[in-house]
Parts: structure tokens; C-alpha cells; sequence
């Protein structure tokens, strides 16, 4: 490029009038995806305006609108342990128990998956990314069967197994991922040092990666805190039921619904839900503290 090619392009950019060109098209383009932005936005405040708004009507309906008087009687019809005290407790069994088991199942299923390298692991995991993939409604019919044949039928702790299997494939895939970015050159010294496989792993990489262990415990309380089709299938008592089924208790028959006590609800049941996440957006947004732990 010459001297003569050049001048007008050092001028422009003195100028300021190099990349104004593509300002129109660019500015157009973040207009019309803050308007989609904004729609999806509203299409989630709405629902969530209405259950605040409902939750302190006393003549709560369908369609949205300001009280004419606020009140908690809401709160206080739906304030009884059968209703919603014992449905929580069991929905919170429910959820950590099967985000403890699977998170204790992921971590050794990963760990060979992140450090050693098997004939057969690239086959493994696709067959793990494949159960990913199986609607639950699929398999919960031999699923029944075979509760039936094991007499785990209305059983918290057979249902605690089962959505606990049910969240493996994600699980795993996830504490791999998080399993990766440990240096093995942490577990290699601790090796030189006379520690065994399981020590290493228990000493040097789940501490380093407790962060990555929050979040899949989390994802998975969070999936099985909303589960209703298999509660619903496996639990018949109406005392082991979770919030999650218990929650059509306010749906009466020939179509009336008590919406007041049922927005009122919805509150209670939502609110660990929202504490979590606002947990787990805390700790994926910190890296694990690695700096500094290998010499170069």
C-alpha cells in the first residue's frame, strides 16, 4: 500500500469517520435484540407479577389485577403441616438425597473418565450422553414394573435412588468438566509423596474443586425439587408426596380453583428454589483458586 493509499485512511480515522459506516446496521441489530429481550422479559414477570399479586387477594381469579384489599388469609389457610409443612419436608428428602447420592456417584465416575485415558471411554460417554436423551415418561412403565417386583412401592428411599439415577448422565458430564480443569500435576505430587488414587482424590482435587461440586449438587436438587411424574407414579401415601404433587390439592372439582391459596403457595414452594439460585450464580461466577499451585 503507498503513501497515496494510505493518507485518506489515516485521515478518516482521525476523523472519526472510519467504522461509522457499519453504526446504522449495528445499532439496528442491538434495537431488535433488546426488544426480544425485553418480550421474553415480560413474558416471564407477568406469570410471576400475578402470583405475588394473587397470593395477597382474598378474591383472587385468573386474570391479573390489583386487590381492592390486601390481606394473608392466603398464608394462613395454607399454614398446616399436612398441607404444606410435611410436603415440603418431603420434597426437600427428596431433592437432597438424591443430590447427594448422585454427586458422590458422578465424582467416581469421573475421575477415571478425566485422568485416565480407556480404550473404551470415548464409547462411555456417548452411551452417557445418550441416557441424556431418554424422556422419562419412556422408561417409568417397566420402571413401575419392577418397583412392584422389589417391593420398593411407596418408598421415599426407592424414589431417592431412582430420580438419583435418573440425574447420572448430566451429573457426570458436568463433574467431568469441572474435573478437568484440576492439573493432574497436583495429583502427581501427591503421589511422589506416597498417596494412593482415592487419597489424591480426596485431598487435592475435591477441595479444589468444591465449587464445581456446589453446582451439580444444586442443578441436581433443583431438578428433582420440581420432579412430579415420578413422585406421582412411585408414591402413593399422601403423607410421602412432595410439594411438587401436593400442590393439586388446591385444584377442586368441575374446574374452581382456590387461586389466592394457590399463588400463596406457589411463594412458599419457589422460595428455595430462587435462594438457590442465587447460590449457584455466586459460585459459578468464581474460578477455582489454582494460581500459583504448580511452579513452571
Amino acid at each position: 500500500m503507498t503513501a497515496q493509499t494510505t493518507a485518506p485512511v489515516v485521515q478518516a480515522r482521525r476523523s472519526g469517520t472510519v467504522g461509522q459506516l457499519a453504526g446504522p446496521r449495528v445499532k439496528a441489530t442491538k434495537v431488535a435484540a433488546n426488544l426480544v429481550l425485553l418480550v421474553i422479559a415480560l413474558l416471564f414477570v407477568l406469570p410471576m407479577a400475578w402470583v405475588l399479586v394473587a397470593s395477597f387477594d382474598a378474591s383472587a381469579t385468573l386474570s391479573f389485577g390489583l386487590p381492592d384489599a390486601v390481606t394473608t388469609a392466603n398464608f394462613s389457610a395454607i399454614m398446616t403441616p399436612e398441607l404444606t409443612w410435611l410436603p415440603l419436608w418431603n420434597a426437600f428428602v427428596l431433592s437432597a438425597g438424591s443430590g447427594a447420592i448422585t454427586v458422590v456417584v458422578a465424582v467416581l465416575a469421573a475421575y477415571p473418565l478425566s485422568r485416565y485415558r480407556m480404550r473404551f471411554g470415548k464409547y462411555f460417554l456417548y452411551s452417557v450422553l445418550f441416557g441424556t436423551c431418554l424422556p422419562i415418561t419412556a422408561i417409568m412403565v417397566p420402571v413401575y414394573a419392577l418397583f412392584v417386583q422389589l417391593n420398593l412401592l411407596d418408598s421415599l428411599p426407592g424414589t431417592i435412588f431412582f430420580m438419583a439415577a435418573t440425574s447420572l448422565p448430566m451429573a457426570i458430564w458436568m463433574t467431568k468438566n469441572f474435573m478437568d480443569s484440576v492439573p493432574i500435576s497436583l495429583e502427581e505430587a501427591a503421589w511422589t509423596e506416597g498417596a494412593s488414587a482415592m487419597q489424591a482424590l480426596r485431598r487435592v482435587v475435591l477441595p479444589l474443586m468444591r465449587p464445581g461440586i456446589a453446582v451439580v449438587f444444586i442443578f441436581v436438587f433443583v431438578q428433582a425439587w420440581g420432579n412430579f411424574f415420578v413422585p406421582f407414579v412411585l408414591l402413593l401415601s399422601p403423607e410421602k408426596q412432595p410439594a411438587a404433587v401436593s400442590i393439586f390439592a388446591f385444584f377442586g372439582q368441575y374446574g374452581s380453583v382456590a387461586y389466592g391459596q394457590l399463588a400463596a403457595y406457589s411463594l412458599l414452594y419457589a422460595a428455595p428454589v430462587l435462594g438457590l439460585y442465587v447460590l449457584v450464580t455466586r459460585i459459578s461466577g468464581s474460578a477455582f483458586a489454582l494460581a500459583g499451585a504448580v511452579k513452571g
